[in-house]
This record gives structure tokens, C-alpha cells and sequence, in this order.
């Protein structure tokens, strides 16, 4: 399963002829795209009635990430913050069998320690039995050890561009989900990505993994609309390389989806 999109779905007018029909914003996306990032839970909670209304908007193939919030990642710094994770949960839970995975952004700042670190994964793996990413930037966190740690919890840690140190630019932890997440390089948030960039991104969704189960490409260069161009040309090479092949049988037509 191939997941590919952008973190946020607002169109600009330059790029509303790629997003034909009437509708809100998302659910013309949603026609070109089958996933998206929700980045605006990062900053403030959103009514359970508003992930249900977003999930109505997409097909049933479609699913969101969610950014947890960083009121549990950068104020309490994954301690004592079992009350707004269960919030955030029943929140995000509105989005039922549309919801992917979540995904924890931990500040710079925050260095590996194990007796903060695990007791928080533990506990949210005890109230979220679905897919969970990690994007650590602190180079304590690209061990071995820590890998081990992490998939041990099922979490995967995602590979992010730029990387800060080698290890960060490809996947680890739980193997039966990667997280590709890309800033734009160099200028983070800003810059488009080079073709023989996407082409090599394209080959690596479609290798064949005997443990992964699904495979996600966000693009977070959005500062001047990049990521949508990336998106869209990245889709049209994983078609390229035949990522419908990939696909169970009994599942064609519910993962990555061929536009038009």
C-alpha cells in the first residue's frame, strides 16, 4: 500500500486546474490524492465533528495522519501527559477506518531517554492499537538500541529530508510501516525537489518489502506550493513503475490510486 501527499490539502490557484470539480478544498484533493497530513492538530485541538465531517469528505480508500500535539511533544515533553493524549485520541478517533497513522514530532531538543521515552510509547500503544510514526531531530535517537526499542512498541521512526545525521534519512523501528517525510532541501519548507530526486523516492515506494505493509510519502515544502508539484509528479512515476503490482488483488483501487 502506497500512500502519497502533502501536509495540508489547501490548493492555490496555480495548481487548480490539477484539482478539477466543485467541492471544499479536501474533497478535490482527496480526488487526485489518497492521503494527506493533518499538520493543524499540531497546534490546537479540532471537534470531534470536524474530523468525522473531514472523513466524510474523502472515499473509503482515503486515510489522514494525524500530528499529535505539541502540548504532549514540546510543552510536556512526553511526560505526564496521559490526559491529552487520551483527548487527542478521541478526537482524532472521529475519523474511523480513515484514520492511517499518527505521527509524533519531537523538538531538536529532545534527546533519548529511556525512562521518559518508553513509559509514553508504552502508554500510548496501550490506547492506540493502530499505526504510529516517530520523527525524532535529536542525533541520540538514530541508534541501533533505540531502533530496536522502538520496534519492539511497533513504532516506526520516519525517514525525514534534510537529515540531520545519516541514519534520519531512512526508515527504521517498525517495519511494517514507513514514513517518508520531506521538508524540501535545501531550503526547508521552501524548495521544490529535483526530478532524479523523485525518481529514486518512486523506486523506493515500490521495492518489494516482505514486512511492510504500507508505504507514506509526505511532502511538507509548502511555503510556496512545491509540495503539490512534488506530489503530483512523484505519483505519476510510482504509476510509472507499475505500484499497482503491489497492490493485493482483493485491494486494487484501495491504496495508491492512478489519477484521472
Amino acid at each position: 500500500m502506497i500512500f502519497i501527499g502533502c501536509a495540508g490539502w489547501s490548493i492555490a490557484s496555480g495548481h487548480a486546474g490539477s484539482f478539477p470539480g466543485g467541492g471544499s478544498h479536501l474533497e478535490r484533493y482527496a480526488r487526485v490524492f489518497n492521503a494527506v497530513e493533518i499538520n493543524s492538530s499540531f497546534y490546537r485541538p479540532h471537534q470531534p465533528r470536524t474530523y468525522a465531517r473531514w472523513a466524510e469528505s474523502v472515499s473509503a480508500d482515503f486515510r489522514f495522519a494525524v500530528k499529535m500535539p505539541k502540548a504532549i511533544s514540546h510543552t510536556k515533553r512526553l511526560r505526564d501527559c496521559g490526559a491529552e493524549v487520551q483527548a487527542f485520541l478521541e478526537q482524532a478517533s472521529c475519523l474511523g477506518a480513515k484514520l492511517g497513522i499518527l505521527l509524533l514530532q519531537l523538538p531538536p531538543g529532545l534527546a533519548f531517554d529511556p525512562g521518559i521515552v518508553l513509559p509514553f510509547l508504552d502508554d500510548l500503544r496501550k490506547r492506540h492499537r493502530g499505526a504510529i510514526a516517530c520523527e525524532p531531530r535529536h542525533v541520540s535517537w538514530f541508534r541501533a538500541s533505540v531502533d530496536a526499542a522502538l520496534r519492539e512498541r511497533g513504532v516506526a521512526r520516519v525517514a525525514a529530508d534534510p537529515a540531520r545525521v545519516p541514519r534520519a534519512a531512512a526508515p527504521a523501528g517498525d517495519q511494517r510501516n514507513e514514513y517518508l517525510r520531506l521538508h524540501g532541501s535545501p531550503r526547508m519548507y521552501y524548495d521544490a525537489y529535483p526530478d532524479e530526486t523523485l525518481a529514486r523516492l518512486a523506486h523506493r515506494l515500490t521495492r518489494p518489502g516482505k514486512r511492510t505493509r504500507e508505504r507514506w510519502c509526505i511532502f511538507d515544502n509548502t511555503a510556496e506550493g512545491h509540495a503539490i508539484d512534488d506530489a503530483l509528479k512523484l505519483q505519476a512515476l510510482v504509476e510509472d513503475c507499475g505500484a499497482s503490482q503491489h497492490l493485493d488483488p482483493a485491494k486494487k483501487g484501495a491504496g495508491f490510486r492512478r489519477r484521472g
